[in-house]
């Protein structure tokens, strides 16, 4: 069987989506490895609603400051002109629709692009964050997931069974299987994984997947990446 993207690869598909000038907020989990693989010479602004903009890569293992966290209170560095501030003026950039991706983590998404990232059955203590502002507020959401949960069941499905975290609000999708974009039809796959076909992710698929005139396989090596 062929290999499945690895984190790093899925962030780095998903810089490749990011453009000079964007406002960028990355959720828990795999998004905030994009911080990680963004080349020094993309102007990009990276967002964490506790109140910081310019935020740089993790810090490196004996170079932590806990006093510098993101949302997810890992210890990260920060770029040339980063600014802070509280975090009701972060909530009101995202709520004022001032961020322009958000990079959401995710359990389900619907073909409809709704979208269920806060709460599975059996968690003891649900936990909403800024996910419900960053679905609604960003102009853009881009959700980085597994294609199957750790049991093999699809992620992609035709209604979400999971409590919703936001309503026809995901825009892309990026597994370490395919590249999924949430159309009007449903979804429409527009890359595979190398080594993986169209009919191998639609098994792993529980909704119908309408394969673009122009799918392709991943070009890894043309990928962005962080250098230096």
């Amino acid at each position: 069987m062929p290999a499945l993207l690895t984190p790093e690869q899925m962030a780095r598909r998903a810089a490749a989506e990011l453009r000079d000038g964007d406002y960028v907020n990355l959720g828990f989990g795999l998004p905030l490895l994009v911080s990680n693989v963004l080349p020094r010479d993309r102007d990009v602004l990276i967002h964490t609603e506790n109140g910081m903009i310019g935020v740089g890569p993790l810090a490196p293992p004996g170079e932590e400051d806990w006093e510098l966290i993101n949302a997810g209170k890992q210890p990260v560095t920060e770029l040339p002109g980063a600014a802070y501030f509280h975090q009701a003026d972060s909530f009101a950039m995202i709520r004022g629709g001032h961020i322009d991706v958000s990079i959401l983590g995710a359990y389900q998404v619907a073909q409809n692009g709704d979208l269920a990232n806060w709460v599975v059955p059996g968690e003891r203590i649900p936990r909403v964050g800024g996910a419900m502002d960053l679905a609604a507020g960003a102009r853009r959401v881009i959700v980085i997931m597994t294609h199957l949960t750790k049991r093999g069941e699809p992620k992609l499905v035709p209604a979400c069974t999971l409590p919703l975290t936001g309503q026809c609000c995901v825009d892309l999708v990026i597994t370490d299987l395919a590249v999924v974009a949430v159309t009007p039809e449903g979804f429409e796959l527009r890359e595979v994984a190398p080594g993986w076909s169209a009919a191998e992710v639609q098994a792993r698929t529980a909704a119908p997947l309408r394969v673009s005139a122009a799918c392709r396989e991943m070009a890894l090596e043309t990928l962005p990446g962080r250098t230096g």
